[in-house]
């Protein structure tokens, strides 16, 4: 499901109140989620809404004279796809060139190199 950044920002609204157990979320809530975060009219967001709610990524449920929306699309889902997408079309699909990238550009810190150094630990350990 191809979800565009904007689409996305929405997306992190709804996914932070599920999280925090405050889902579904009207559109009004939704509105004044992001006018802390964006510079957006009601309109933009309602418009993002209905086309999250056409793609499938959202629901909405009538609840009197307004809707709740929630997600159907899950994070978790959304974060793999984007990046496979991001693997696939930058680095033939693998992550090493990625990770190298990142390396040579100096945008990893030393927290950065050492939670890599467990996570190939886990990895290895996991194959023996």
């Amino acid at each position: 499901m191809q979800v565009s950044e904007a689409e996305s920002v929405v997306m992190d609204v709804l996914w932070e109140a599920e999280a925090g157990g405050r889902a579904p979320l009207a559109a009004e809530d939704v509105v004044a989620a992001l006018a802390r975060r964006q510079d957006w009219q009601e309109a933009t967001i309602k418009t993002l809404l209905n086309r999250l709610l056409k793609k499938g990524a959202i629901r909405a449920a009538k609840d009197g004279r307004r809707y709740l929306y929630a997600p159907v699309l899950t994070r978790q889902a959304w974060l793999m796809d984007e990046s496979e997408g991001l693997l696939q079309r930058l680095f033939d699909g693998r992550v090493a060139p990625l990770v190298a990238h990142f390396s040579r550009h100096r945008k990893l810190g030393a927290k950065d190199v050492a939670e890599l150094r467990k996570l190939l630990e886990e990895i290895d350990d996991g194959q023996s």
